[in-house]
């Protein structure tokens, strides 16, 4: 093996890692709502918020080919976590929000030993059973969660000392971006070294792996546990934000929500889940404004029309479509 040869996955690596001039106007774009639309800085925290879980979702279902349906659980359980210590007291948001990243990774970690032993479809339905096990323990025990009427009583302090949640959404978008910014360098960096390297390979043949020493079960545990983190982060997030916590946190609709977000965006490009996440909750604010019933049926044609045209998400189509003008040019 030449010395060209070793070099050259550290070389695409080190592509990877460099910053795209798309990709800072991507983020200057989401300063934009501050100056051209501060009445809907409380649509923006959400979509904020729903991107760092699809974010999340992404590392396993994108990179290491982890199908779940259940990943609300991770959401909700540190969605609750968040709501019940601030019920308690202590409502300062940082701490807080660790909290339900610690939570929601430990219960990732717990879980990550019966993900990694599985494929396919027994991995769809354990999931999925985990995902309606921990909907059905919360809805059990009203006594602490509330049961049906959700957590009441959530009472957040001022972020640091200084900054409240207000109804106008502003200190919300600016916490709730932040995070995502800061989750997404991570994420970025962890999906462009050779770890990330790993895991493209356990989705494509898991069984192989091991024999050029990458343990799949260990890596699968790992990033498991890592997007079970920032998947507590984002429901914490959301308690935070909105001072309350429901069973619809924890329930399936939210996991298959998050599932049509990366199918949208693209599955598998890291930017997929935040593009995909701006596209359905845009898409479901309109829709459900123009009819408050039937707006899923809109939601259900938008999502037909993408997998039919654009099979690899928005993203994909517009990688190809950028292939073909540079063909052409």
């Amino acid at each position: 093996m030449t010395p060209f040869t070793l070099s050259e996955p550290q070389r695409h690596l080190e592509a990877q890692i460099r910053w795209q001039p798309v990709e800072l106007a991507f983020w200057l774009a989401t300063l934009l709502p501050f100056v051209f639309a501060p009445n809907y800085l409380v649509l923006a925290s959400q979509i904020a918020i729903t991107a760092l879980f699809a974010l999340s979702l992404d590392l396993i279902l994108g990179y290491a080919g982890i199908v779940s349906l259940g990943h609300a659980a991770y959401f909700g359980f540190g969605s609750y976590t968040a709501g019940l210590i601030a019920k308690w007291g202590w409502g300062e948001p940082l701490t807080g929000l660790a909290a339900a990243a610690v939570a929601a990774g430990v219960l990732g970690y717990a879980t990550s030993f019966i993900i990694a032993r599985f494929r396919h479809l027994a991995l769809i339905m354990i999931t999925l059973g985990l995902g309606l096990l921990l909907a059905e323990a919360a809805n059990s025990a009203g006594w602490l969660t509330g049961g049906a009427d959700g957590l009441q009583g959530v009472r957040m302090w001022k972020l640091f000392g200084a900054f409240q949640f207000d109804l106008y959404g502003t200190t919300a978008y600016t916490y709730s971006l932040t995070i995502l910014f800061l989750a997404f360098l991570l994420a970025r960096r962890l999906i462009n070294s050779p770890f990330g390297l790993a895991l493209r390979g356990i989705r494509e043949n898991a069984v192989r792996m091991p024999a050029i020493g990458a343990p799949s079960p260990a890596h699968i545990r790992k990033i498991y546990t890592i997007a079970a983190v920032m998947a507590g982060v984002a429901g914490g997030l959301l308690a935070q934000t909105t001072e309350t916590v429901s069973l619809e946190t924890l329930g399936f609709a939210r996991s298959a929500d998050v599932l049509v977000i990366l199918i949208l965006g693209g599955a598998g490009r890291l930017y997929g889940g935040l593009v995909g996440a701006i596209i359905y909750m845009v898409a479901r604010d309109q829709f459900s404004g123009i009819n408050p019933q039937y707006w899923y049926f809109w939601i259900g044609t938008l999502l037909i029309a993408v997998v039919l045209f654009l099979p690899n998400g928005v993203l994909g189509g517009l990688t190809r479509l950028m292939r073909l003008v540079r063909s052409a040019a």
